[in-house]
């Protein structure tokens, strides 16, 4: 990045004025560094690149990015206070992909006294050349009301464009970092990474499912490959994230390989929803794949090993939407993918079980990378945790591009193999459970036969909702618009539902706004649950079981706002029954 000088004016015919000598340097810390950035609809304000900084999230771009392995030094990002001792001075450098594009750099503090409101926001304008501008924080007022850095943005005219940006520290005089040290691009295709890539096989599997489809591709027939998964299927990290994400390219791979007149033949569904779980995607499986039965998948890869820990069933959903998939009529093929988190985490040990119950494929990255994760690049590391992660959930576009090559391996090496002679057996009982298998959506435009229902007060439709790329889109398609949502003027009147099922699954959206409240839930007259929409504090999908029995038996659930509430918003976006 560049020094900052002062911006000189003058009689051009005379040349330049000497410019000011630069100041020092101080020692500071990447949070983010060279990394892609892409312009995303909001409902409210510009298309921006958000990045949270709450929670671990700051401290492990610290610690990941930059390097930083002082305790105290972390924990004083936590906190508006500690993060004014630690840091002088912030550069941003911003290069934008088109020269026309205009971009400013957001900077903002949550508050003690309202978290999203009343805390301070410093936004300015970057060259977009790629020259960095340094904000000393002593030149700016801030609030006694800041509690902790919230969030940095980056904010732009138009969706979908595109820019790299860095974040540096610098630090007040006493601490001190470790400088970046610029690494080797991955040698993607050497034979080393071909090494990587092939650690990635964790179970080939009963390749006959999946070998049908690719000699029905090879033959110039119509197949299909879909994913259903969390946020990294969504495409999280990817710039562009509808075309560099896992799946896509992936997808790519396939349609190379075994596609007929350029692969028209092979079709892509894509159905990520961000911080979701398997007992969500169980609930969602008919609409957001099948698309209620227009689609007919050949192929499905099914990536939930690091959103499932907030399953509440602990692999039951999981295993219930594998069966879902497999007892299709079409005989699709099943492929297990786990994905990992930059502390080398993910659920494989808990959900491989079911892919050996049923001899599914399963890729597993974290077996893949994690190894050799540890390694210095003269020791053989292939690619690093900065070069895979674009933060500490997510991978970069390297990261994506490993996650299909993975994909891609097994498509290869499935079809060189011999087919075998069998199909898999379903005809066996569950290694955790099948209890969801037969679950279908409820929502507002469901036919009324399903259940008996008395909206009260909920009346309005909220359209500020999730909103994910599907299939190959650039542009977000908001979850569950068909919902029922209490406003401030709505009444006290309830919501009532009455309904004869074995299961029952509440989806209620989760939210950042103040003026969303808590709610009550009742079972047949008892308090289950009282739903908070700021438990996550993000626009996003929360499933949760009211009830699960043994055998079907009519209940009365009633919804209403919790006490002190009465005058907030609550958003039903549906419900799972079976």
């Amino acid at each position: 990045m560049e020094d900052n000088y002062s911006t000189i004016t003058g009689d051009t015919a005379a040349g330049p004025k000497a410019p000011k000598d630069p100041a020092e340097r101080r020692n500071g810390f990447y949070v983010l560094f060279e990394t892609d950035v892409e312009a995303t609809a909001r409902a409210e304000g510009k298309p921006s690149q958000e990045i949270y900084l709450e929670g671990s999230y700051l401290t492990d771009k610290a610690r990941y990015i930059g390097g930083v392995t002082d305790e105290h030094m972390l924990e004083l990002l936590r906190s508006w206070s500690g993060f004014r001792k630690l840091v002088h001075s912030i550069g941003v450098a911003v290069k934008v992909k088109n020269k026309q594009s205009e971009v400013s750099f957001l900077l903002q503090n949550w508050g003690k006294t309202n978290k999203y409101v009343t805390g301070s926001s410093l936004r300015i304008p970057c060259p977009g050349d790629g020259t960095e501008v340094i904000l000393r924080l002593e030149d700016f007022e801030w609030s006694a009301d800041d509690e902790a850095p919230g969030k940095f943005a980056f904010e732009f005219n138009h969706p979908g464009e595109l820019a790299t940006a860095s974040i540096i520290f610098y630090l007040n005089d006493g601490y001190a970092a470790p400088e970046l040290t610029a690494e080797a691009p991955v040698h993607f295709g050497s034979d080393e990474y071909l090494e990587m890539i092939a650690k990635s096989l964790m179970h080939s599997g009963n390749n006959r499912r999946l070998k049908s489809a690719i000699n029905k591709a090879v033959r110039g027939e119509e197949v299909t490959i879909a994913y259903i998964g969390g946020s990294i299927t969504q495409g999280a990290g990817a710039k562009p994230i509808h075309t560099e994400c896992y799946a896509y390219q992936s997808y790519l791979g396939f349609k190379e390989q075994f596609g007929k007149d350029g692969g028209e033949n092979i079709h892509f569904v894509k159905a990520g929803v961000g911080g979701t779980p398997s007992e969500l995607g169980v609930i969602r499986y008919d609409r957001d794949i099948l698309r209620e039965g227009s689609v007919v998948p050949d192929i499905v890869i099914v990536e939930f090993a690091v959103n499932d820990e907030g399953d509440e069933t602990k692999g039951n959903c999981y295993e219930s939407l594998c069966l879902k998939i497999l007892s299709a009529d079409n005989q699709p093929a099943v492929i297990l993918l786990f994905s990992v988190f930059v502390n080398d985490w993910n659920l494989q040990e808990r959900l491989s079980p079911v892919g050996l119950r049923y001899n599914l494929p399963m890729v597993s990255v974290k077996d893949a990378v994690s190894e050799q994760f540890q390694l210095t690049k003269a020791e053989g590391n292939i690619i690093s945790k900065r070069q895979f992660f674009y933060d500490i959930y997510h991978p970069t576009n390297d990261g994506h591009r490993v996650m299909a090559d993975c994909l891609t391996y097994l498509f290869s090496e499935t079809s060189k193999a011999e087919m075998d002679s069998s199909d898999i057996s379903l005809d066996q009982p569950p290694v955790i459970g099948n209890d969801y298998t037969g679950i279908r959506l409820l929502d507002r435009i469901t036919p009324m036969e399903a259940a008996k229902i008395d909206i009260g007060g909920f009346t309005e439709l909220d359209t500020e909702l999730q909103m994910v790329e599907m299939d190959a889109n650039p542009y977000g398609t908001a979850e569950f618009p068909h919902n029922w949502m209490h406003s401030a003027s709505s009444g006290s009147a309830g919501f009532k539902l009455t309904i004869t099922s074995r299961i029952l699954v509440l989806i209620f959206k989760d939210s950042g706004s103040p003026d969303f409240g808590k709610a009550n839930i009742y079972v047949d007259g008892d308090l289950v649950i009282t739903a908070d929409p700021h438990e996550n504090s993000w626009t996003h999908c929360n499933p949760v079981i009211l009830y699960q029995n043994e055998s079907s038996v009519e209940h009365t659930i009633e919804i209403s706002m919790a006490p002190g509430d009465e005058d907030k918003c609550f958003t039903i976006l549906g419900f799972g029954y079976c």
